[in-house]
């Protein structure tokens, strides 16, 4: 009944990545396999296991146990994502992006490469990789006319984008899983990948500023005359540093980090409500009692949370867990040392992994595999590979799907323009993670 598993989830994932051809939503199958898988096992009676990390082994245990263990590790990640991404739209309420756009003053080619993959790479480690391509590219729209030319920058910025997220432990979902199992810690994370992540996106932008494309000055520029909010400035400061504060917060109080996001979401809900008082001179009326009321700016970003992506990450976290509750992950981790000695090839391996799947799976299915002690080189270099190694395809990252919808990228064309790019910058990144961790020892 093993291999029933393997197979479920096998086609379960199998239709994930062919979302776009079969025109069925990735969430679907995913929480179908999730509920087929452990159902299996249910009413198979199959034995399960949890892995002790005193004895560094499998240890028999209860199906409810087992269940209950990895929903309330799964939940952790998903109410910190959901906190993330409720104050991300608050943020968006007050228009707090907006002043991001006048640090875009110039007009030639090859500079805006630099601003925007700057911009790329320190945005997603703050805000993730995913939300900081959409801004990005909403600002490119106001700057750049010409759709050739703008899809690569928008390219540019997915390389940027997965390489800022790799370093921090908000930037990235799959570094978040990391972090929040106690896998790797800030302070480490940051020592250990700021570098290599930094290479990953400096010769892409390097190579890419050569190009003949990007040659001379813009052509046409949408000027972007829109005044800022009233509190733009002031809720894209709060909002951030809000963000930034959670891992202070987990520091201080070694609770998990949601409830630091939780906090730091209260607190920008307090200033979020206080100042839409003052923010219009107009109010809604009631249809009702023809009053005024106001309409909650929390309510309003929380009724734009991407609920799909939240269900998505449960179907397939929970998913990966079943195989790991029968050991299956363990006994391939075991399987895979001895077949490859070289641990380096076997995460860069999943690098390129990561770039034809999505990378989510494949580190949590790493979590389940590997039993090494916290901040040790292995989960760096995993946060790093399955960070950057997406960027390979438009489809191997959650930000070049977003960025394949709003500019109509097409596959062929990324893998025959900038694949070789983003091949480089993971390749030269993977080199600077080896000296480093050689250097620190």
């Amino acid at each position: 009944m093993e291999y029933l598993l393997i197979l479920i989830f096998v086609l379960g994932y199998l239709t994930i990545t062919l979302e776009h051809t079969l025109k069925i939503d990735k969430l679907i199958p995913a929480i179908t396999m999730m509920a087929l898988m452990w159902a299996v096992i249910s009413l198979n009676h199959l034995n399960v296991y949890q892995f002790d990390d005193v004895l560094k082994e499998l240890t028999p245990t209860h199906l409810n146990e087992i269940l209950l263990h990895h929903f309330g590790k799964t939940s952790e990640i998903l109410i910190f994502l959901i906190g993330a991404m409720t104050i991300v739209e608050i943020i968006d309420y007050f228009d707090g992006f907006s002043s991001i756009k006048g640090l875009v003053k110039t007009l030639n080619k090859r500079k805006l490469i630099w601003i925007f993959s700057t911009l790329g790479f320190f945005l997603s480690a703050v805000i993730d990789n995913l939300t900081a391509t959409i801004i990005l590219i909403s600002i490119l729209r106001k700057i750049v006319s010409d759709k050739n030319l703008r899809i690569w920058y928008a390219s540019l910025i997915v390389i940027a984008a997965n390489a800022g997220g790799a370093w921090s432990p908000i930037g990235d979902v799959t570094t978040t899983m990391l972090w929040i199992a106690n896998k790797v810690s800030t302070v480490n994370l940051i020592k250990h990948l700021f570098i290599p992540s930094v290479v990953a996106t400096i010769i892409p932008a390097l190579m890419a500023s050569f190009l003949p494309i990007f040659k001379g000055n813009l052509e046409v520029v949408k000027l972007n005359n829109e005044k800022s909010g009233k509190y733009s400035t002031f809720m894209l400061i709060l909002g951030l540093g809000g963000i930034i504060f959670v891992p202070i917060f987990k520091t201080i109080t070694h609770l998990p980090p949601y409830v630091g996001m939780m906090f730091s979401l209260a607190i920008i809900a307090v200033f979020a409500e206080i100042l839409s008082l003052r923010k219009f001179s107009l109010t809604t009326p009631d249809d009702e009692t023809e009053k005024p009321v106001h309409k909650s700016p929390v309510h309003r970003a929380l009724s734009k949370v991407e609920m799909p992506s939240i269900l998505f990450f449960l179907g397939i976290l929970m998913a990966v867990a079943a195989l790991e509750s029968v050991g299956n992950l363990f006994h391939f981790a075991e399987w895979l040392k001895v077949a490859i000695p070289n641990i380096d090839i076997v995460v860069i391996t999943l690098g390129f992994g990561s770039a034809v799947i999505d990378n989510v799976p494949l580190v949590a299915a790493s979590i389940g595999m590997f039993s090494e002690t916290i901040d040790n080189p292995l989960w760096h270099f995993i946060a790093f590979s399955a960070g950057t190694g997406g960027s390979m395809l438009i489809i191997g990252s959650a930000a070049g799907v977003v960025a394949m919808g709003m500019e109509k990228i097409d596959f062929f064309w990324y893998l025959k323009n900038i694949s070789w790019l983003a091949l480089l910058g993971f390749l030269g990144g993977s080199g600077a993670f080896i000296i480093i961790r050689m250097l620190l020892g």
